[in-house]
């Protein structure tokens, strides 16, 4: 099944090799999951028979480096190669993303808290803060952008800059997934979605027809899948639950 411009946008020939390598890493790692049969919950309510996990790409050396590599790469080519002053991780999947950047980068690094720790400064911003810097939001993935609403709003109230965030991995199928971040005036950059790694598995046998065939049904209309499977049935919904949470 070839991947047409509607389900990945109009990519310059170097994202689209960075895309199909970034998939063909998590694939080999086996960070991704198919499981129509059997559905994710993610933590929006909606259902999924896909899942990932970035998490694993921290025990192969060679894998991280190469897509923090990409990563570098495709932020010189979008934000620019001086525009970026600081880095800051999401905790917790971000920070090891934010360290291996941060180090390529040779810029400073510091990691956002969920919430204060308690104690001590009780601060949410550890390291330093990079206050009136031009700083990078570095996360492993993103379904609907909540998390990084929560700490690029952390970074702006501590007084830092932090118009753009960057994850390795976007699900990119939920409707209204970035429209938050576009209304703060943060942009988000990644490198490899669904559809990539759906193209991606062409090249070998990773997964069966069957379960091919059902992730192409989630991804051509993840909202009606999610209803029939017993998931949130519109982004409204989504919302709500998370809200309720």
């Amino acid at each position: 099944m070839a991947i047409s411009t509607a389900h990945t946008g109009h990519l310059s020939d170097q994202d689209r090799d960075a895309a199909m390598t970034t998939a063909r890493i998590l694939l080999e790692i086996k960070a991704v999951n198919f499981r129509p049969e059997q559905p994710y919950t993610l933590t929006s309510g909606w259902k999924s028979p896909v899942y990932i996990d970035c998490r694993k790409i921290i025990y192969f050396p060679r894998a991280r480096r190469k897509i923090c590599e990409l990563a570098v790469e495709k932020l010189g080519r979008h934000v620019g190669y001086e525009t970026i002053q600081a880095i800051a991780g999401g905790e917790t999947a971000g920070i090891p993303y934010a360290a291996w950047i941060a180090d390529l980068l040779n810029l400073p690094m510091a990691y956002v808290r969920k919430k204060p720790k308690g104690f001590g400064r009780n601060s949410l911003i550890e390291g330093d803060v990079p206050e009136g810097l031009n700083t990078l939001l570095v996360e492993d993935l993103t379904t609907d952008g909540g998390s990084k609403i929560q700490f690029a709003n952390a970074l702006r109230e501590a007084g830092a800059i932090c118009n753009h965030t960057f994850v390795v991995f976007y699900y990119g199928v939920f409707p209204g997934s970035l429209d938050a971040l576009k209304s703060m005036g943060v942009n988000l950059h990644h490198l490899a979605t669904w559809w990539d790694v759906l193209e991606a598995c062409k090249d070998k046998a990773y997964f069966s027809e069957a379960a091919l065939n059902g992730v192409r049904k989630f991804l051509e209309d993840p909202v009606a899948w999610s209803a029939a499977h017993g998931g949130v049935a519109s982004a409204a919904e989504a919302a709500a639950h998370k809200a309720g949470k």
